[in-house]
């Protein structure tokens, strides 16, 4: 498999290349906002911002390959969940199923790469019925934000009701990982600038030093991580901003893919 990826289709000005994240790597400078600042609501991503863009070999892009036979990063993982032979080695009827389930989920290139974006899908309708079936995030009496880092999902519970997700989300990159274990949300900020980046953190709930939940405006999928946030979609970022508050309840565990 080559190891770079890039997206398999050319990409509008709502989803940039190789969007970095304005992470703040510091904690922030704590202050209670105005009613004047909290009003305002941070701007609506650009349209396409989110579409489901895989990423592919460089090779597959140029060529515009309409079946890949590449060996994706997640080839074992997209295999087992369509039920097919899980032996982490690309074949034709492997490419073939890939296909057809990103065809179905508006994935694109549906090209039949197993990529993030599709083992993101995957992960996702997996998880709508019941997040919380493995019983890896602390069921408690009060509200819980739970961060599954080895599905990139996160949701939140109280006692065992779903109350918000799940949705998808982008975790630390290897040397920057989202810190595991208990944390609780210490600050909210609704219209955040990073001081190191001067990027826009829209919709931020800090939960440990620098690491927030926030809204990013492009792609969650990439396969490089933040630099410790979670980092979600606008809508799913405004959302959760209105289920959670100081003081609330967050549950880390798991290890991002490939990190």
């Amino acid at each position: 498999m080559e190891p770079d990826l890039v997206p398999g289709v050319a990409l509008g000005p709502g989803q940039p290349w190789q969007i970095d994240t304005p992470d703040q790597a510091l904690p922030p400078d704590v202050y209670t906002p105005t009613e004047a600042e909290d009003a305002v609501e941070p701007k609506d991503a650009a349209p396409g911002a989110y579409d489901l863009i895989e990423y592919v070999p460089l090779s597959d892009a140029v060529a515009k390959v309409s079946c890949s036979k590449k060996t994706g990063p997640y080839q074992r993982q997209v295999e087992r969940w369509l039920k097919l032979k899980a032996d982490g080695k690309q074949s034709a009827g492997d490419c073939e199923a890939i296909r057809a389930f990103q065809t179905k989920h508006k994935i694109k290139p549906a090209s039949g790469f197993a990529g993030p974006v599709t083992w993101s899908t995957m992960m996702l309708i997996g998880a709508k019925k019941d997040p919380n079936a493995a019983k890896k995030c602390p069921v408690r009496s009060y509200k819980v934000a739970c961060v599954d880092l080895d599905r990139q999902l996160t949701w939140v519970q109280q006692d065992s009701k779903v109350v918000f997700g799940p949705v998808p989300m982008r975790s630390g990159r290897t040397g920057h990982l989202t810190r595991k274990g208990w944390h609780t949300v210490y600050w909210r900020h609704k219209n955040h600038v990073s001081t190191l980046y001067n990027e826009p953190m829209p919709y931020a709930q800090f939960f440990d030093g620098g690491e927030a939940f926030h809204a990013v405006y492009g792609s969650i999928y990439t396969t490089v991580g933040s630099y410790g946030c979670v980092n979600m979609k606008l809508g799913d970022a405004r959302k959760l901003w209105d289920v959670l508050k100081t003081g609330d309840h967050v549950y880390v565990w798991g290890k991002r893919p490939a990190s």
